[in-house]
């Protein structure tokens, strides 16, 4: 019998006694739960039989395995374990057709299985297993400083990513929230309206608009304004703003009211009587002609404003 996988099982045609290089076994033994073990799949390999057979062997002699000897993985230790090894054996053995999670043996296990098997393969292949295992357990120990140093390093990584994250989400928020001047040229009509109902998102409790040549469109915006948060709009005769779309807005979304006036040339919109906002073209216009949008934080020019209203 000559048999050779992707782990090179080797075979002598002479005596039919399988011969297998510790090395190669060492590639199949996992770290999973702090314990070094084996695939039940891939213990059925090197013994020469079917992983089902493995299974109802531990099955029928199920005090004889404990946790310590064998377990069952869970549905996230096998995805990690595809992850890894997406290019190996994971894959050209099919694992992922099976219809449970595999089981997984420990060193005690993998003994306990080949005295229960008691056959000369058994033997033979049990005694390479076991270098493996001690091999590993070896280099594990040989090389426990180095491991650590890295996972430290990995950890410090994984900090360092989460602190700039939340810098980066800061600065983001503060960027989002704080519009303090933004000049929008001909053409970024979509830039300038997202903009001004960023602007407009902001109330709480009320938002005042001035804009004498205002049309349906600031009708879009407003629908985008907090819950009960309170609109008024003061533009002029020049409006194409009529009552019908009024009324259709305040019946989902109350409360807006407009007034006519000719008091005022440029367009502000002020939010909470706190913020004011300078737009340089009607809201109507937006992204038309090269225009500015400014935020002014003198508080005095917002109760100047209140007082020409």
């Amino acid at each position: 019998m000559e048999k050779e996988d992707n782990n090179i099982i080797l075979v002598n045609k002479e005596s039919d006694v399988v011969k297998y290089e510790t090395e190669n076994i060492k590639n199949l033994i996992y770290t999973i739960r702090g314990k070094q073990v084996m695939l039940d799949s891939d213990v059925a390999n090197l013994y020469h039989c079917e992983t089902k057979y493995i299974n109802r062997v531990v099955k029928r002699n199920i005090e004889r395995f404990p946790k310590e000897f064998c377990f069952q993985l869970e549905q996230k230790e096998f995805q990690n374990l595809r992850c890894q090894f997406v290019t190996s054996s994971f894959e050209k053995q099919n694992y992922g057709g099976r219809r449970y999670m595999p089981y997984v043996f420990t060193e005690q296990g993998i003994a306990m299985l080949s005295a229960l098997l008691k056959s000369d393969i058994a033997v033979n292949v049990s005694i390479s297993i076991m270098k493996a295992f001690i091999e590993m357990r070896k280099f594990i120990i040989t090389n426990g400083q180095f491991f650590q140093e890295i996972n430290n390093i990995k950890d410090q990584l994984l900090e360092h990513d989460k602190k700039f994250d939340e810098v980066f989400d800061e600065l983001q928020r503060k960027q989002e929230s704080e519009c303090r001047q933004s000049i929008f040229f001909d053409g970024q009509i979509y830039d300038a309206y997202i903009l001004v109902i960023d602007i407009i998102k902001k109330a709480k409790q009320k938002v005042l608009i001035i804009d004498n040549y205002i049309d349906d469109s600031i009708l879009k915006m407003l629908s985008k304004k907090n819950k009960n948060v309170k609109v008024v709009i003061l533009t002029s005769q020049n409006s194409n703003l009529n009552k019908l779309d009024i009324n259709k807005f305040n019946k989902q979304y109350p409360t807006l009211k407009v007034a006519m006036t000719n008091k005022f040339h440029d367009r502000f919109i002020v939010i909470d009587n706190k913020e004011l906002y300078h737009i340089g073209a009607s809201l109507k216009d937006l992204g038309k002609k090269c225009f500015a949008i400014s935020k002014i934080d003198d508080i005095e020019y917002i109760k100047k404003l209140k007082e020409a209203i």
